[in-house]
């Protein structure tokens, strides 16, 4: 013997629900994948900065060496009789010249102002990242719980809850696209 199988029509307004619900997700799917951004390009740019202000500590200790070396052999040097003068100050000069390099060297974009510089411009993009990532899970929240709710009005058949999610659907795609546009509204 068949068996019938009754199919039941959802209602004009569960599937409206279900459209939303529909949209939500797909916000939340972006939402989602720009936060894991977010957060991939906060960490290595952490890193990068990290080996920024290494190399800027290097050049700094280098060139301390430098000027103490520079220092020491025009103590050790001076007034020493047999000493080559002229090769003293030839070296000298080459060492505080090296030191000077090391301090600021704009054709090559390594000396310690530029890589000061450099360091900051990359933290500054890292703290943006930052906040965007904050704000998208913020949104990601928002939309999650509007999923929820709406699901909950096609179960309970309470529309309230229906009105609820989407608002908070809403309030989530803002903050996704507060994350993308203004990442600092929220929390500074």
């Amino acid at each position: 013997m068949e068996q019938e199988i009754e199919v039941e029509t959802k209602s004009p307004t569960s599937k409206r629900i279900g459209i939303v619900i529909a949209i939500m997700a797909g916000a939340l799917a972006f939402t989602e994948m720009a936060a894991r951004n977010a957060d991939t390009d906060v960490v290595r740019e952490t890193i990068e900065a990290s080996d920024t202000w290494a190399f800027f500590q290097a050049k700094s200790i280098r060139a301390a060496m430098l000027r103490a070396d520079a220092r020491a052999l025009q103590l050790e040097t001076a007034g020493r009789p047999g000493a080559d003068e002229t090769q003293v100050a030839s070296t000298i000069a080459d060492w505080q010249a090296t030191a000077a390099r090391e301090d600021s060297e704009p054709s090559t974009g390594e000396g310690r102002k530029e890589l000061a510089a450099k360091a900051q411009g990359i933290e500054k993009h890292r703290d943006e990242r930052n906040a965007a990532k904050e704000t998208y899970e913020f949104g990601s929240g928002a939309l999650e719980l509007g999923i929820l709710l709406a699901s909950s009005a096609i179960v309970t058949g309470l529309l309230p809850l229906a009105f609820i999610g989407g608002a908070f659907g809403i309030v989530g795609s803002a903050l996704a696209l507060l994350g993308w546009f203004a990442p600092h509204f929220i929390g500074g």
